[in-house]
This record gives C-alpha cells, structure tokens and sequence, in this order.
C-alpha cells in the first residue's frame, strides 16, 4: 500500500500529514501527487469526499516552499464556487503548511475589502479566492495575476451551475502561460472538457470512480410521496420528514436536509424548530458571519439539523454526518451525488433519505439512469391528518397573534366593531320567541349597551320559519307621534 513517505513530499509537510493522523493517501491523492510535483498540470475526476483538497494543496506547499511573493502578485491561486469550500481550503493550508513559512490570503464576499487589500499589499503566496470577488480586486488594481506560476480550479462542475465559466476564463487570460494547472471535478460536462483542451497542456488525467457514482458506503433510500389535497401539500410534506427523522432515531446524530429553493430553507427551519428539532438554516442570502457561526455550530455538535440549500452541496468536509435528507428531488441529477456525498466520507457509513413527491417522477429517473441502478422505495411513515394539514399556516408579519380575530369590514368599507355585530333588542326578542315555539331554551346573551346609530335600525327577521315574524314599528306607536301639531301647543 501507497504510504505519504513513499510520495517525495517535503519532509515538513510529512511531518504536519503525520500529526494531523494520516498515513496512507487515498486513491485520488496517490494519482495526482505524483505528478504535480513532476510540475505537469493535472485533471482530477472522483467523487466528493475522496480527498481531493489535499490532492492539490500537498504538492503546491512542496512545490512554494522555496521563494517568496512580491506585492500584489501572488504566487498561485485557488478557484473555488463558494465562500465555505474557500475557507476549507484555507484550514487545509492552515493544517498542512504549519512547519512551512507560507502565507496566504482569502478572498471571499462578506469581508472587508480593506482587510483583504491589506493581506495583498504584503505579498502572499497562497491566494484562495472566489471568482467574483477576485475580479473585483482586480478590477480596482489592488492584485495583479502575471506572477501566478500555479493555479486551481477546484469543483468545476460546480463553477458551471453557478455560471462563472465566463469568469474562470477571465481569469485564465489574466494569468501566465507558463502556470502549472490543477483542474478538479466530479463530473466532466461537455463545457467543462471544452475548458480542459483549451487550458491544460498535456494533462495527467487521474480518474478514480465512474464520473457521478455515489460512494459504496451510503445507504439510499427513497420515500414516495402523494398529497391528501393540494392545499395540505407543504404541511404533510413537511410532517413526512419529521417522521423520517423519528424513525432513524437515535441512528440520526446529526443531519444536513437540502431544499431546492431558499425561501424553502428558511421554512423547514423554522417548522422544525417549532417542533422541538434543533435546526437553522444556511443559503447564499444570509449575512457571511451567520453562515459562519451556523457552521462551526453543525461541526462541533452543538447543531443536530443543518437545512440547506446546494450552496452546501459542494466540497464542505464535515467528515461525521450520519443522514442526508433529500426534502427536495434536486432538478440537476449530479447535484444528488454531491448532496449525498455530505454524508459516508472516509470510509465511514452514512444514510440518504429523499422525498420524491408527485412531480419529481422525472428527476428521480434522471438520478437512476446517472446511478445507473434504482434507489430503493422504502415505506413511507403515516402521513399527517387533515386536523394538522393547517398545522403550520405562516402568520402575518405584523400580527402578534396569529388566532386574534380581524373586525370585519361593513358595506362601507368602515371598520365593524363586535357591538355592531349583535342583534338589536328586537332581534333578541324574536330569537327567545323563536326559541319558545320550538322548545328550545334561548341562549342567554351578555347585556351590552347599544352602539350609537344615525337612524332606527329596521329589525330583521333571524327566527327562520321558526316563529312569526317581527313586527315593526307601527303597533308600538307612541301616543304623543299621533298627536296633532295644535294638541301638542295646547298641552
């Protein structure tokens, strides 16, 4: 077996693998290591969570450890899709290069451009950077790219779903010629190949897996699920999950649940919550120091339920996830492999649940047919009843109490108070006669003082056919309105 020793690494290096408590590489980190370090650019294909962080940063440490960074002009650069996988990286350098006198500087959004001009104004050796907020360096003349003699794609796939093609191709004009490549993906779509010829030179192509094959350590499983009614849909979905999460029980440590869309994420997070289940969400909208804080809580155990959107999916090495819950059939099926992958890393056993409801029968094939097998059905628990369909209606923003009762709106568009909603006195005559021609005892209403009105109400008829009718005013005559005008000055 292939030990890190046997890979001509700088001897700090293998001092700082050995204290982190590693001894062996893995399949894609024995491929790759070998020759990067011959100084041959290198196109990485495997799964997620099979080490190919440290296929990259390894080598480029051994390969920077003699020289030193002028201003402004790093000496390699590392491509990443997302804010997290970046700082990853950067705790990867932290972790491997601590015998080593590198520097380094991370450039994500969320962060003062200040702080990060700062770190580029002194030199650095290693650059980890998203595309974006790169080219706005850039942009502003605070970095130059001409001293670049090493550069990372990392999760490339992931680059095109997002749309930075465009931007990684910018960027590649920007650097020398010359540079030393290291291009890694999951899967090699035809516009990610067409990246490959144009940018590598004669690459050392490393392929450990079948492109999009989900790791033999994770047990899947696929609850189908159909609606009472169409307005019940979210609630009983929504109920469906908790009892998947219920059934795993204690086998359920920790969990990271996907949704297709944002306002999805913030939902389900705050239902489970509601619930008693120790959720919070993480997508791209939030603020970079949430994210954060939500992160450092799900690994270091303080959050069980992790509910997230495909800003996730990708390369976030949380190595002890029991459960991966599908609540969403992602559209894209290479998303499901990385989704999944979040779960049965190193060699560890992991589960993935998804719910596939009546329109993701299309997307769920897709998965198969990119698997190339069929994902078991499992039984799906019992399905919430109509009473709680209801269950988790959202509130108005403003109302402080979700069950008050609203006034209710008169012909006129006035505000209608509950004075006005009761029936006059003759009305309650009508309802207590009613009430005695049928034998039934008249329900005995709180005395209330009648609301001001501008003219005589008309009584109306309430008995419906169970007693006569009201009648009106004319048999209840006062005798001074009859009166003549001469009577009334007389007396």
């Amino acid at each position: 077996m292939t030990k890190f020793t046997d890979l001509d690494l700088n001897p700090k290096v293998l001092k700082a693998i050995e204290e982190a408590g590693y001894e062996s590489p893995t399949p894609i980190q024995a491929g790759a290591i070998p020759p990067a370090l011959e100084g041959r650019d290198v196109l990485g294909i495997a799964q997620t969570g099979t080490g190919k962080t440290a296929s990259f940063t390894l080598p480029m440490i051994t390969l920077l450890a003699r020289g030193r960074a002028r201003a402004r002009m790093p000496r390699s650069l590392v491509l990443c899709p997302t804010r997290e996988l970046a700082a990853q990286v950067a705790e990867n350098f932290d972790t491997y290069a601590r015998h080593v006198k590198l520097t380094k500087a991370l450039l994500i959004g969320g962060v003062s451009f200040k702080e990060q001009d700062a770190l580029i104004d002194k030199g650095v050796d290693v650059l980890i950077a998203t595309p974006g907020r790169l080219l706005d360096h850039f942009e502003r003349g605070k970095l130059l790219l001409t001293g670049v003699q090493i550069m990372v794609v990392d999760e490339a796939d992931r680059m095109l779903d997002m749309g930075f093609i465009p931007d990684i191709e910018r960027i590649f004009s920007l650097t020398p010629f010359t540079r030393q490549t290291f291009f890694f993906s999951a899967t090699m779509a035809p516009e990610i190949e067409r990246i490959t010829k144009t940018f590598l030179q004669a690459p050392a192509r490393i392929e450990v897996a079948r492109q999009a094959t989900a790791s033999e350590t994770i047990a899947q499983g696929v609850a189908m699920f159909k609606p009472s009614r169409r307005d019940r849909e979210a609630s009983e979905k929504r109920r469906l999950l908790r009892d998947l999460i219920d059934r795993e029980g204690a086998a359920c440590k920790n969990a990271i649940i996907f949704c297709n869309r944002k306002i999805d994420v913030d939902m389900l997070a705050k239902s489970l919550k509601k619930y008693g289940y120790d959720a919070a969400p993480i997508h791209g909208d939030l603020d970079q120091s949430q994210r954060t804080k939500t992160l450092d809580a799900f690994r270091s155990g303080e959050l069980r339920f992790l509910v997230a959107s495909d800003v996730a999916a990708r390369g976030l090495d949380i190595p002890a996830v029991s459960h991966v819950f599908n609540y969403d059939v992602p559209s894209h099926a290479e998303d499901y492999v990385h989704r999944i992958g979040r779960t049965g890393r190193a060699g560890r056993e992991g589960k993935a649940l998804t719910i596939c409801g009546p329109k993701d029968d299309k997307n769920l094939e897709d998965i198969e047919k990119l698997l190339q097998k069929e994902i078991p059905r499992v039984d799906s628990p019992s399905g919430a009843t109509p009473a709680e369909a209801a269950e988790e209606r959202p509130a108005a923003p403003d109302a402080e109490e979700p069950d008050k009762e609203r006034p209710r709106r008169g012909r006129r568009g006035g505000r209608r108070t509950k004075q006005e909603d009761t029936p006059p006195a003759a009305e309650k005559a009508a309802v207590s006669e009613a009430s005695e021609a049928t034998d039934e005892p008249a329900a005995e209403a709180p005395e209330r003082e009648p609301a001001p009105r501008k003219a005589p109400a008309r009584a109306r008829d309430t008995s419906r056919g169970k007693g006569p009718a009201v009648v009106g005013m004319g048999d209840h005559l006062p005798s001074f309105i009859a009166m003549s005008f001469e009577e009334r000055l007389s007396g």
